[in-house]
């Protein structure tokens, strides 16, 4: 009896082995490009997998008979019938954004759904938008357009990148140990009608990113061809241009190449010309050189100019000494340049097993004069104050994936090094930006970071467990040039960051999920070695839960609790040049995002973030962290229509907030309203963008600042500001051929 128990359960297995295989295939679009993160999805045993970046998928188990259902955001649903398991090639019919083609997926990273909706809903203009399209997260200029944007996200105040990471294209946009700032990050060099994707995260919860990795990281990837070439015209107020030029060189199966290239400049709203231009070129080229290989090359180029007005005193402006648009030193501004090469190599290694490659160099220049105090420090010549850089970044990292195969789930691990050295990276006291009075900081950096991770993904069904580790190590070193002997000091450390992640998909339209994950940001080389390697890697805890859901085919709603806990916050300091340690912070809030497609192209978008951010160390009433905000809303409408016509209204909203410690002193909020329209006919398209549709006066960066006026006799303490935008009227042209 037990014999033929056996031989039973030994056929049933052969049986499940005959009609139960996988199914290979490739998804492309009606023109035979390959469509990248295409969803496929088995209706019978509810399993799924998705296109890699040649269009091509596995999905194992399928029996003959199974239905399977593909996906992507822009393309039409499709359903077939597996009738058998020959390789198949599935094509799309490209469609316009549809919130009823979304799929919540079984990844840490689903909300990404979010930024693809967005970025083909009301597609990016400028690269301060670039942005502004991650839920929640607020930007300010507050330099002549030139300098990297200030950046608000989770109640911190980012500066110009202490606690996010950014990359484009997984090149690194933070600059450690910079001239301004650590983490600072101009992202100006991407041309925004070049971004393909945005892909984002809140938390430290993601194992493959490293330092700044506290508050999230936000990763731009650019496309890989382009469907067509394009001529652009924008002409604004103020002596506003752009002039755009993206030429598709050449776009087959296997290979892919476009050169793009933006110019811009504007004398801004300033009472004082901003003088500001802007020039960015940008080239990609890809190529699959075999079924199982693929390279590319990417090379771009930017240079900016510009002259600013600078943050000015309420005080002054109050007594009618100068305008909102006025300043007290007007010769501040500076110049930037950067110039980039990425090369890449992928390589599918088996049917479950890739690897991903990237060798990166840049070279960057960089110098600001700024004037935060105007005559408190030299009451004769001024405080006026130049930062300047001039840089090498040498890197490289790669990734392994395996997906497993006798249970649901895969691996992954990568390493990572990077290496900066920045040359006479200076801070001098300045006058009128042409005499040198004298230098408070002048030195080279050498800072190299070492980078290793393993992460795992292990779904039981309907619930994914994501465990995984990383380690960073640092090295860092810096020639004091100020010293009358030569000597380079250096500091090492290291630091293990533990990350677990639980989410469950009851079905495509509903996930729950938990995040933890233990972060970190490092500390200017000049600090590390100044304080003998204290406070070198203060770490952050991090948890978020919530849920990510579809309750009808065109509604999708986020709602998520986070808490965070840092280790030491860090205090940029501009005219002393250092980053100071400022204690242990507690942050926790609610973020709500909301996206609804009432009708056919007609989009509506809110995401909603509370935060309640305090000091741990100080006592009750001396324990707000500056310039953090407790409420933040951004809202929009967009329509986009078959025949041609599109237009859409966003609103963006951050309430007052503390400006110092003790809420003496209130950054205030504002409301500003942007509009957009246009018409699309045949190969041309016309439209108009107003920004500040209302007009309101608002400060677009806001600091709570001692300085003293050249006839004042005493020092005060009060919000200096750069204004934000006026209302702004700008028209468009573009010729597609």
């Amino acid at each position: 009896m037990r014999m033929k128990h056996l031989i039973t359960v030994f056929c049933m297995l052969c049986m499940h082995q005959t009609f139960a295989q996988s199914l290979k295939g490739k998804v492309v679009s009606r023109d035979n490009i390959p469509v990248t993160e295409a969803h496929i999805f088995n209706v019978n045993d509810k399993h799924h997998t998705h296109t890699n970046e040649k269009g091509a998928f596995k999905l194992a188990p399928v029996t003959i008979g199974d239905t399977l259902v593909i996906s992507h955001v822009n393309y039409k649903k499709k359903t077939i019938v597996v009738s058998d398991f020959k390789p198949t090639t599935i094509i799309l019919e490209e469609n316009l954004v549809t919130l009823e083609e979304i799929t919540i997926r079984k990844e840490l990273n689903a909300l990404n759904v979010i930024t693809a909706i967005d970025i083909q809903a009301n597609p990016v203009n400028s690269s301060q938008e670039i942005l502004q399209k991650v839920p929640g997260l607020f930007i300010g200029q507050h330099a002549g357009g030139g300098k990297a944007e200030q950046i608000f996200l989770r109640g911190f105040d980012i500066d110009h990148g202490t606690d996010i990471t950014i990359t484009a294209d997984g090149l690194p946009v933070n600059m450690v140990s910079h001239a301004h700032g650590q983490g600072y990050a101009d992202l100006h060099f991407v041309i925004p009608e070049t971004v393909d994707k945005i892909d984002f995260g809140k938390g430290a919860y993601y194992a493959d990113k490293g330092n700044f990795n506290t508050a999230g990281y936000v990763n731009f990837k650019t496309k890989n061809s382009l469907n067509s070439s394009i001529v652009k015209l924008d002409i604004g107020q103020f002596n506003t241009q752009r002039f755009l030029g993206m030429f598709n060189l050449l776009n087959n199966n296997k290979q892919s190449a476009y050169i793009a290239s933006e110019y811009i400049l504007t004398d801004g709203y300033f009472d004082s010309s901003q003088n500001f231009d802007r020039l960015n070129i940008f080239g990609k080229y890809t190529n699959s050189i075999t079924d199982t290989e693929k390279i590319g090359i990417t090379i771009s180029h930017f240079t900016s100019t510009w002259d600013a007005s600078g943050q000015i005193p309420q005080r002054a402006v109050t007594s009618g000494l100068i305008s909102r648009f006025g300043a007290i030193d007007d010769t501040e501004g500076g110049s930037t340049s950067r110039t980039n090469v990425l090369v890449t190599y992928n390589k599918t290694l088996s049917e479950n097993a890739s690897i991903q490659n990237k060798v990166y160099y840049n070279t960057y220049d960089f110098e600001l004069f700024s004037n935060f105090t105007f005559f408190l420090d030299d009451p004769v010549n001024g405080d006026q104050i130049k930062q300047k850089e001039t840089r090498n970044i040498y890197g490289f990292h790669s990734d392994y994936k395996q997906d497993f195969t006798t249970i649901d789930g895969s691996f992954s691990a990568g390493i990572s090094l990077r290496n900066d050295q920045s040359s006479d990276n200076e801070l001098s006291h300045t006058l009128n930006r042409r005499e040198t009075l004298n230098q408070i900081q002048f030195g080279a950096i050498n800072e190299t970071n070492f980078g290793a991770y393993v992460n795992a993904n292990v779904t039981f069904d309907k619930l994914t467990i994501n465990p995984a580790l990383r380690l960073d190590y640092f090295n860092f070193k810096y020639n004091d040039a100020l010293q009358t002997s030569y000597k380079t000091q250096s500091q090492t450390e290291s630091i293990i960051s533990p990350k677990l992640n639980i989410f469950y998909n009851y079905n495509d339209n509903l996930q729950l999920y938990a995040k933890t994950g233990k972060g970190f940001h490092s500390n200017d080389t000049r600090v590390v070695v100044a304080q003998n390697g204290t406070d070198i890697l203060p770490a952050s805890y991090g948890f978020d839960t919530g849920f990510i859901w579809k309750p009808i085919p065109k509604l999708l709603i986020n709602t998520a609790y986070w808490y965070l806990f840092l280790e030491q916050e860090f205090v940029y300091v501009g005219d002393a040049g250092i980053v100071e340690p400022s204690g242990k912070t507690n942050r926790q809030g609610i973020d709500f995002s909301l996206r609804y497609e009432p009708v056919n192209q007609l989009f509506f978008n809110i995401d909603a973030n509370y935060t309640y951010a305090r000091a741990s160390e100080e006592i009750e009433g001396q324990d707000f962290i500056p310039l953090a905000p407790d409420f933040t809303v951004t809202s929009g409408l967009n329509y986009k229509s078959k025949s041609g016509f599109y237009g859409g209204a966003q609103l963006r909203f951050i309430d007052d907030r503390p400006a110092n410690e003790d809420n003496s002193i209130v950054a205030e909020g504002y409301t500003v309203t942007d509009l957009n329209a246009g018409y699309e006919y045949k190969n041309i398209t016309v439209g108009l963008q107003i920004q500040n549709l209302f007009d309101v006066a608002w400060n677009e960066t806001q600091f709570a600042t001692e300085s003293r006026l050249q006839n004042e006799v005493d020092a005060t303490e009060e919000i200096h500001f750069t204004p934000g935008t006026p209302f702004f009227l700008k028209g468009t042209i573009s010729v597609r051929f």
